[in-house]
């Protein structure tokens, strides 16, 4: 048995380095064997073999019912995505985070399940998505799935798409212009694998960072513009492997040389009102995160969800996530900030977002572009 003093720490690290490669290749190809045995919270995320949405399987997340997704390529990697709690790009992050493991305990069982043994490797096999008949099919279906239903759908401002306008309305968006929506007056729901019925929904196209089509977001509505009582009534669509979110927004109005970015659409939409700053929305804070402002911007205000902390996010995970994309972007030669809103989380709430100030305060509740550039200047 190897004993850390009798190492120096540069052997130390190599031998722990040398363990977890000969156990990252050995797992290729048996991930769902390995996350089934050692994750049971895994099993709903497992049974829809990586092509379903699926409750959020951490304890720190009970109430999503439609966050998470193991990737296509599960069993090679191990990787999955919650839209809430974050990526995990392999099978010891997604063990790390559903277990509350270390990184030693998640290399040690997982060396425990496949045979403790450096050096006896399976065949290995390639790691990344593997392009079969079978995918190749499965994302031509996709590609025509999303053509269909944006082909389907209509301007926002048309006569047909009153339920939208009653939505918006209803939630305090009385806009001055129409922003990049689209309207589908009767729009297919999913519930797993079972259609449960058709709704009026709102439909918005998610960009890539080169302002590429990748998917669309459906908010699925009722006639008189008011949310579906279904499980969830927002989804993204799924979309063919050679697509790449991340990055990526909804672009709900043309960029200026000043852009703001914020989670959900109709928060995004309360910035616009609030400010006149064009907004784009990133869907979540994962890809808030992961933001790339198209070329021409010179300033990149993040308004931030303030989010409850948790286990995961400590500092709660919008403001991290908004932070994070402001210490990003400074290298691109991009002045950014993060502005997360005042104010207490309201009891029973999970956050408290710029919707909720708009309603709140009206568009007082809001920085004048003026004080954020002079702030922007002495942060520089």
């Amino acid at each position: 048995m190897l004993v850390k003093n009798r190492m120096d720490d540069q052997q130390w690290r190599q031998h722990w380095q040398d363990r977890w490669q000969d156990a990252k290749e050995r797992a290729a190809g048996n991930w769902g064997d390995i996350l089934g045995a050692k994750a049971p919270r895994l099993s709903k995320a497992l049974n829809d073999a990586g092509k379903r949405h699926s409750p959020c399987p951490s304890p720190n997340h009970p109430e999503s019912k439609d966050a998470f997704r193991l990737f296509k390529d599960y069993a090679l990697t191990g990787g999955g995505v919650c839209n809430t709690c974050g990526t995990f790009r392999d099978g010891f992050s997604l063990l790390r985070w559903i277990n509350g493991w270390s990184g030693k305990e998640a290399l040690e069982e997982v060396e425990a399940y496949l045979g403790n043994r450096i050096g006896r490797h399976a065949p290995k096999v390639p790691v990344g998505p593997v392009v079969t008949k079978d995918t190749a099919l499965e994302n031509e279906s996709l590609r025509r799935s999303l053509n269909r239903v944006w082909l389907e759908a209509i301007p926002i401002d048309a006569e047909k798409a009153e339920p939208a306008r009653r939505y918006l309305t209803r939630r305090g968006l009385a806009l001055n212009e129409m922003p990049n929506l689209m309207f589908h007056p009767a729009l297919v729901y999913h519930d797993g694998h079972k259609i449960t019925g058709k709704h009026p929904a709102i439909v918005a196209m998610v960009y890539d960072q080169t302002s590429k089509p990748v998917t669309i977001h459906r908010t699925y509505l009722t006639s008189d513009g008011r949310k579906a009582d279904v499980e969830s009534p927002k989804k993204l669509m799924s979309y063919p492997d050679d697509r790449k979110i991340m990055g990526g927004a909804i672009h709900l109005c043309k960029p200026g040389r000043v852009l703001a970015v914020a989670e959900g659409i109709e928060t995004a939409l309360a910035v616009w009102i609030g400010t006149g700053i064009p907004t784009w929305a990133t869907v979540n804070a994962v890809m808030m995160e992961n933001f790339v402002p198209p070329p021409g911007v010179e300033q990149l205000i993040v308004f931030s969800d303030k989010d409850r902390p948790s286990k995961v996010h400590p500092a709660g995970h919008g403001q991290e996530a908004s932070k994070a994309l402001v210490v990003k972007t400074w290298p691109r030669g991009i002045k950014a900030m993060a502005i997360t809103p005042h104010g207490d989380i309201p009891d029973g709430e999970k956050s408290l977002d710029w919707l909720d100030i708009l309603k709140r305060d009206g568009v007082n509740g809001f920085p004048s572009l003026d004080s954020i550039r002079r702030k922007m200047l002495f942060a520089a």
